[in-house]
């Protein structure tokens, strides 16, 4: 039996079949959600506040726990929609503002613009440009000698038990 999912800030309702996952919900709301470790749980792509219902979703795992532990935008509300699956009815979720950025040549494309949103590191969270600042060589460069994009350096072990 199909359960409904409330999406915020888009207010937007839409079924679900029961444990099926968020991660299906916001594809087929056709929002732009990255996948970059392909729906298992190891990058941030599909990083998603629950406002509500979170006892309606399966329990975090420990994949899942990992990869928010080193998310930087993470709170006590956060699931990763890849793993996240939905039992109940009730469960109100709130996608995290900014877009996730794959390498540095998604942000090379935007030298010499302003974000017109704030541009995400895809595996924390971290905000690599903040939205209104202006995009320059040298944030690029800034960006490259802080910031690794490599799934393998943040998480030690890739296997669930």
């Amino acid at each position: 039996m199909a359960k409904v999912v409330r999406l915020e800030p888009i207010a937007q309702e839409t079924s679900v079949e029961t444990n099926g996952n968020l991660l299906s919900v916001l594809i087929n709301k056709d929002l732009d959600v990255l996948r970059e470790c392909g729906g298992r749980g190891m990058c941030a792509t599909c990083h998603v506040y629950v406002k509500q219902g979170m006892d309606a979703l399966t329990p975090i795992n420990r994949r899942e726990q990992r990869t928010l532990e080193v998310i930087t935008t993470c709170e006590t509300n956060s699931r990763l929609a890849c793993q996240a699956r939905v039992l109940g009815n009730g469960v109100v979720v709130e996608l995290p503002p900014g877009m996730y950025i794959n390498s540095l040549r998604d942000i090379e494309a935007l030298i010499g613009r302003r974000a017109d949103q704030d541009l995400l590191h895809p595996i924390t969270g971290q905000v690599l440009v903040e939205s209104g600042k202006l995009i320059t060589r040298s944030t690029l460069k800034q960006i490259a000698d802080t910031t690794s994009f490599k799934l393998g350096e943040y998480f030690s072990h890739t296997t669930d038990a």
